[in-house]
């Protein structure tokens, strides 16, 4: 279970201090896919890094099965089963589909029974790409953004993390990809019934498979509940 207890972020701005995120609290139990949303500003992002360890917060406390990680740095979180996936993934100019999954399964027990090429295989056809056509493809510039978002979700699937935050996942693909995007989060939600996924996003579609929609708004949680609860108030929040 991870905990978010008192997490309070600020930052400078000459002799002028801002405050982004105000005595949040919020946990996220085995298993559960939280949708985080808010207006501009409210600061979804600035809690994502933060729970990654790219941050770190002014005061409060980051709590992983009651251990207490708010000081760890995104490498040592990594170490402890969290993956963040960028809004940009990054491009490696060099290294294959199939090196990056060999890279992100290492040291890890996944979810295969093995780590062989037949197992990448499988592990793309989760995310809906064709492991001939993919698996020795350069992760580069020639990939669209929907592929390269799918490809960083199967990284994190070799790497199996326990707890996965996606911000705002949506940026930079075309609809065909989205729809492609949503499906792959359903069905990780089927395939690994432990993990949980932490989504910041706006999207209607992607906040309707939330087992879980909190609400920011300056820094605090505005409101949280099921998507049957919340999509309804939501036109009026954001």
């Amino acid at each position: 279970m991870l905990q978010i207890k008192d997490l309070c972020f600020s930052v400078k701005n000459g002799r002028k201090t801002r405050k982004i995120l105000d005595n949040l609290n919020l946990s996220v139990k085995p298993g559960e896919l939280i949708i985080i949303t808010g207006p501009n500003g409210s600061g979804k992002s600035t809690l994502a890094k933060l729970l990654a360890g790219i941050e770190q917060p002014t005061s409060g406390q980051i709590l992983l099965d009651d251990t207490d990680i708010t000081d760890r740095n995104i490498t040592e979180r990594a170490k402890l089963g969290i993956a963040y996936a960028f809004q940009q993934p990054v491009h490696f100019k060099g290294v294959t589909v199939q090196d990056l999954l060999q890279i992100a399964a290492t040291g890890q027990e996944t979810f295969l029974e093995d780590t062989t090429g037949t197992d990448y295989g499988k592990i793309l056809e989760t995310i809906g790409l064709n492991p001939e056509t993919y698996l020795p493809r350069e992760i580069n510039s020639s990939l669209s953004g929907g592929e390269l978002k799918r490809i960083e979700i199967a990284s994190i699937l070799a790497r199996k993390a326990s707890l996965t935050i996606f911000d705002e996942p949506e940026a930079g693909i075309d609809i065909w990809s989205f729809d492609k995007l949503v499906g792959v989060f359903k069905r990780l939600k089927k395939q690994n019934p432990s993990a949980s996924y932490i989504i910041i996003s706006h999207q209607k579609r992607l906040i309707e498979i939330a087992d879980r929609i909190v609400v920011l708004k300056d820094g605090q949680i505005a409101t949280e509940g099921s998507a049957a609860k919340i999509i309804p108030k939501l036109e009026g929040l954001l």
